[in-house]
This record gives C-alpha cells, structure tokens and sequence, in this order.
C-alpha cells in the first residue's frame, strides 16, 4: 500500500521520542531530520518538505511541546495537524452549477487510468441518484472508445460516442444530447498523450471553450512521484484545472504526489482509486489520509464502505444474536461473505488502527474464500452447534473443502474468540453494547481484528 515505508519510518521516530519521556530541542531537532529524510524518500517535493519540517519544527520547540507531560504525544498531534494542512483540511466537493447538466472534463497523460476512473467516477454520482453520460473523446488511443464502453456497461452508465468524428463536435452533441434526455452529469473522457504537447493542448482548450465545464479534472498516476506535480503545474497553466483524481493508491508507491499536489498547485485532490474494481474508488479526506500514514487506521472510511454495501436491517439483527450469545457458525459465514463484498483484504486491514505493523507480505487474500468453503463443508447441524465437531469430523471438513484441519482449528478458535468478546460487551452494560456492532453491517471489528491475525 502507498505510504508504508513512509509510515514505517515515522513510527519509528515516534517510537524513540517517546523513549525519551521529556523532550529537548535537541530531540526535536534529530527528530525533524529523520521526517525529512522519511519524506524526500517517499518522493515528496523538496520544497513541500522544506517547508512542512520547518513549521512541524517551529511549533515543536514551544514551551508548549518541550514542557509537556506528554511532549511525544505532543509531537504526533503537531505532526498530524500539519499533514493535514498539507493535503487540505477537508474534503473538497464536485462544483456542481446551479443548473443541470454538470460538465466534468477529465485530463491527463496517457497509463494514468483516466478512462476507468471516468467510469468509476460515474458509478459514484449514480449511486447517489443521479444520472450521468459518460462521452467518448478519445479518438486516438486504439480501443479506447471500445474500453469506455465496456467500463460504462459494467458501471450501468450510458456513453454517448460518434466513432472517430473530431472530439470538438462530439463534446458539443454530447451536452446537447444530456439536456434532451435529462443526464445532470456528463463526464468527457477525453484524449491523452504519452507526454504533454501543443497539439493535445489545443484539443483540450477546444473542448473546454466549447462546452464549458463545471469542473476539469486532472486524472494523475500515484506512481509517477514527483513528476505528478510537474504534470498538474502543466495542465493548470493551461486549462486551469479545479481538483485531481489520484489514481493507484493500492500500488507500492511512496506517495509523494498524495502529499505534493495540493501545495505545488494549490488544486485539491478530491477523489483516490484503491483498486482495480469499479468500487475501489472513494472521496478523498485529507484528516482520514493523514490518520493512515500515522498508523492511526481509518475507521471511518471503513465504516463507509459497509454502509454501501451492506443492508442496515440485517446489521440490526446480526449484531444482536451477537449480544445474545446466539452467534453461530452461520453468521460467521454471513461475516465472511460481507468482508469478500467490500474489497480486498490488504485494503480493509490497512483502515485497522495498528495497521502499519502488520506485514503486507503475510496477508492472505484468499482467506475469506477458504474460511467460507471450510464452514459450507460443514452439516446445517454442525454450523449451528459447533460443540459437535470432533477430530473426526474436523478431517472429513477439511476434505470436503480442500484445506487441512489446521485451517479448521484455526477457524473454530476464532469464533470462539468472537462469541468471548460479545460476552464481555454484553456484560459490560448499554453503552458498551451500542458500541459492540462496530462497523455497521454486523461487520465486528472482533473478526477484523482476528483475521488481521490469522492472515
């Protein structure tokens, strides 16, 4: 995942302040030189650096910090703060204008993902009511147009395309056809390059004349580092860009452009791509974003993607056969198949509290699948009376669904552990009990927590 040497290194200088228990400026000094090394080496702009360690450093050395009980603590806040003020304070939204349809322009280079996030794009605004027209106008690149259509169907969006009629003209029919049959967001997809030039610039500048979008987005691959601040200072100082689409956040990258783009170009990025899917895209929250790179987790990102794809109705009444201590087998299944809804385990995990020191490497992707195929193995009898399985039993599970009883024994001391916990919130009275649902969905942060283990 982005940011994780990142936040290996920080939690490293963390770690050793708080060794220290009082702090001084000498402390805070050192401390600041390893931040600054941490960030240039995930490929963060020289200048961005420069100027965040000096205002992470200046409030540091105050009497308010260097006096303090908790003078480490302290630091993480400061250092929390600033990054923070780095990506934005909060989530920048859509300019939508006061009459329909919505235009977004979306830009960028050629590799950088611009026509799936168009996509991906369109299916957010359509699960949240409305009715947007993805348009093909890339004209140029083989197949793009065929791609845009088959992203556009597996998003359930319609895309407006005339084959390879000059994108100008194409652009200009595509908003009219929006008005006529009532899509109030079109999305252009328009053309890239392998590099920026004059030619695609004016293309560009054409389109936007022509249809005069609420919105240009610059679509920029995470992976680029660096040279992703180089791209958007290019395409602002000619089309004069609103926001960014950061994509590949689930990649390896260091995660520089993330903490370089919004104070390099003062354009905020307001949407990320995490994955590969259609639905591995989501809103961009700076403070949520900031949390990660701590360690801190993300619980609220986590807790949102639930709330999309799991019925409230059946959270209700999981959660409570949980704290009635009727949790079974079968409701685990249930669990396990909710985890295999929201995405990949690598991406759940690392919204964890804690996360950053689980090893990536040891995660195993295909556990869902085979926590799943261990409990189907089972009788109807035995998944609501775990008690029944003995060894021999165990063997002919761990048969039927291709694993080894080990798998099963794991699998059978994790539920145990799972209806331990609920035990525990439901003695612990009303206000615990509210909190036991966890992510909502009947999702328990128990299960993450103990997969987080087994994996």
């Amino acid at each position: 995942m982005a940011f994780e040497g990142l936040s290996e290194k920080l939690a490293a200088v963390f770690k050793r302040l708080k060794s220290h228990g009082r702090l001084t400026e000498a402390d805070v000094k050192a401390s600041m030189r390893e931040i600054r090394m941490a960030l240039l080496e995930a490929d963060v702009s020289y200048k961005v650096v420069k100027d965040f360690v000096a205002k992470v450093s200046e409030r540091c050395v105050g009497s308010d910090v260097l006096e303090s009980l908790t003078p480490a603590q302290q630091v993480v806040k400061i250092v929390n703060e600033e990054l923070i003020s780095l990506m934005g304070e909060s989530n920048s939204k859509i300019n939508f204008p006061a009459k329909p349809p919505c235009i977004i322009m979306m830009c960028g280079l050629q590799g950088s993902g611009k026509t799936t996030h168009s996509a991906k794009l369109a299916r957010y605004f359509k699960a949240s009511d409305h009715r947007p027209l993805l348009v093909a106008l890339d004209i140029y690149r083989p197949a793009a147009i065929d791609q845009l259509k088959i992203v556009g169907e597996r998003a359930g969006v319609p895309v407006f395309e005339m084959g390879s009629t000059d994108p100008r003209i194409t652009a200009k029919a595509a908003v009219s056809h929006a008005k006529d049959y009532g899509n109030d967001i079109v999305i252009l997809d328009t053309a890239g390059r392998l590099q920026i030039d004059s030619e695609l610039m004016s293309e560009l500048t054409d389109i936007k004349e022509i249809t005069s979008p609420s919105e240009i987005i610059l679509v920029i691959d995470a992976m680029t580092g660096q040279e992703a601040v180089n791209v958007a200072r290019s395409f602002d100082e000619t089309l004069s860009i609103d926001s960014v689409i950061l994509t590949k956040l689930d990649s390896d990258t260091r995660g520089g452009a993330a903490l370089s783009v919004l104070a390099a170009t003062g354009k905020p990025i307001k949407f990320v791509g995490t994955g590969e899917k259609l639905d591995d895209f989501e809103p961009f929250h700076p403070e949520r974003m900031a949390s990660r790179i701590l360690g801190m987790g993300d619980v609220l990102s986590l807790i949102e993607k639930a709330q999309s794809t799991i019925d409230e109705n059946e959270a209700e009444r999981l959660a409570g056969r949980m704290l009635e201590g009727s949790f079974d087998l079968n409701d685990l299944l249930e669990q396990v198949r909710k985890l295999k809804s929201m995405g990949s385990m690598r991406g759940l995990i690392k919204m964890l509290p804690g996360a950053n020191k689980i090893d990536e490497s040891t995660i195993d992707e295909k556990l869902p699948q085979r926590m799943e195929a261990i409990i189907l193995s089972m009788t109807k009898e035995e998944r609501s009376k775990p008690s029944l399985i003995n060894p021999k039993r165990k063997r002919r599970i761990a048969a039927g669904s291709g694993t080894r009883v080990e798998d099963v024994n794991r699998l059978l001391r994790q539920y145990e552990q799972i209806r331990e916990t609920m035990k525990r919130l439901k003695a612990g009275g009303s206000k615990r009990r509210r909190g036991a649902k966890g992510v909502p969905g009947g999702l328990s942060p128990e299960l993450m927590k103990e997969i987080s283990k087994l994996s």
